[in-house]
């Protein structure tokens, strides 16, 4: 018998996303259609809506006569991200307001990356550095931005999972992420922004030197 939300493609679509921004389901992954709908007890054809939906969001490709997967960005997946990232987040550190008590809430978040990185929890400073930055995107307070960078973010996720054999690269951003909190909480939001600005630079620039070695390997 179906659950009560089985005919729900959004349902389904966010089930499949929360595990691929888990880690639950990796970079490369096959989607098994039978296996999926029989754990989510949907049928195969709401899976596949919602296999299209996250194929809009980048999330997952089909590749024909082999099945769905989920996604694995490339070096101009990465590229792309960042060209996106670098627009949207440091105008939001320069010029848009920062309501009371979002500073703390950065500060929490950063307290909690710092703990995980003295246990070496990659997933956990993975995941922090993911809220903070949905916060940053959504002093915005567009609701359109933050749709388009919902989509973006999940993506960077998929990247960071390609890291995960590289725990320096995220403890290194927990201390970055410290030191943007630092400055906006002082005040300082044109030395935010530019901070901002070259951390975005320093990621690409070794997300796509990992990339590079992987291929060359």
């Amino acid at each position: 018998m179906n659950a009560p939300h089985a005919h729900t493609t959004s349902w389904v679509t966010q089930r499949l996303r929360e595990r691929i921004e888990a880690g639950t389901l990796l970079p490369g992954a096959k989607l098994a259609e039978q296996q999926l709908a029989g754990e989510l007890e949907v049928s195969r054809n709401t899976l596949r809506e919602a296999f299209t939906a996250l194929a809009a969001h980048g999330l997952v490709e089909r590749i024909p006569n082999r099945g769905v997967f989920v996604a694995s960005p490339g070096a101009d997946g990465v590229r792309e991200i960042y060209a996106v990232r670098r627009v949207v987040e440091p105008a939001a550190l320069l010029w848009a307001p920062v309501p009371e008590g979002t500073v703390e809430r950065m500060e929490s978040i950063v307290t909690r990356a710092l703990a995980a990185k003295e246990r070496a929890d990659v997933p956990a400073m993975a995941a922090a550095n993911q809220e903070l930055h949905r916060i940053i995107v959504g002093l915005n307070a567009s609701d359109g931005v933050t749709e388009m960078m919902e989509r973006v973010l999940a993506r960077m996720r998929l990247v960071f999972f390609a890291m995960h054999d590289q725990p320096d690269f995220h403890t290194q951003y927990v201390l970055l992420n410290a030191r943007l909190v630092e400055l906006l909480g002082r005040g300082e939001r044109a030395q935010a922004a530019e901070a901002m600005r070259g951390y975005l630079d320093q990621a690409e620039a070794e997300l796509l030197g990992h990339l590079e070695r992987d291929a060359r390997a």
